[in-house]
């Protein structure tokens, strides 16, 4: 017998009340926040459709934490430039921080996992907790509508502005910052290189270090090879001399 969301929602109902605490959000279809918290490896062990997982809540998610996060950055820095504007959401909206918002929920506990994927510690996996997080994000707005959605990104995401603009916008865009110093500066571009790459398949870390002729000016870590590169740029934009002047 096919088992359904909705019909696993009295048995989580506890579970699903800490967490509405924790988010600051009651659901009026609480199958959506379940939904949210089912990760494709408990859904294949339990006979859940492959729609029933949080994949596609984490893709509206997503879309959703990109307007919303935009919007609030708009208004809150009216001069700011469209450029940095980019720049700050994507830091915001990367695989790392979102996994460190889930965290700061304790998302992870409450995450539907798989024995095999439960026994490798992803409840800890960053990119589990990302994606979790966009899923969470994707159901309120189903729940709520977009005015829900919205204040509970601004709710979360606008003390982290105050608090850290400006190494995010350090973060969000720093391969091509880092580029525009070495060139300027030195008449190179910095070349990286990828020197580790462990984990499963669909949660990898990649460890990429960043060059400048022979020299490693930094290393990142990331859920991506794109993730690790910017880590590593803004790392050696950070902490080299070379580049200590403001930007």
């Amino acid at each position: 017998m096919t088992v359904t969301i909705e019909a696993l929602v009295p048995a989580h109902a506890a579970d699903l009340d800490r967490l509405e605490e924790r988010l600051g959000y009651t659901f009026t279809e609480r199958a959506y926040l379940l939904q949210a918290l089912v990760h494709s490896s408990w859904a294949a062990e339990n006979d859940l459709p492959v729609i029933g997982n949080n994949e596609r809540l984490e893709f509206l998610g997503d879309a959703v934490l990109d307007l919303a996060v935009g919007a609030a950055l708009f208004h809150r820095f009216p001069e700011m430039r469209e450029g940095d504007l980019s720049r700050l959401r994507a830091a915001l909206v990367n695989t790392s921080h979102l996994a460190r918002m889930a965290g700061a929920l304790a998302l992870g506990d409450h995450l539907l996992l798989g024995k095999g994927e439960d026994a490798s510690r992803g409840r800890g996996k960053a990119s589990i907790l990302g994606c979790a997080y966009e899923a969470v994000v994707g159901a309120i707005f189903l729940d709520g509508g977009h005015g829900a959605a919205a204040t509970f990104v601004e709710r979360h995401f606008v003390p982290l502005l105050v608090q850290g603009k400006d190494a995010m916008l350090l973060l969000g865009d720093a391969k091509s910052r880092l580029q525009e110093e070495c060139q300027e500066r030195f008449n190179v571009t910095p070349l990286y290189q990828l020197e580790l790459q462990e984990g499963p398949d669909h949660a990898k870390l990649f460890t990429v270090s960043v060059r400048l002729g022979d020299r490693v000016l930094a290393r990142g870590v990331g859920s991506s090879k794109k993730e690790a590169e910017q880590q590593a740029a803004a790392t050696a934009l950070r902490e080299n001399a070379d580049f200590a002047r403001e930007r």
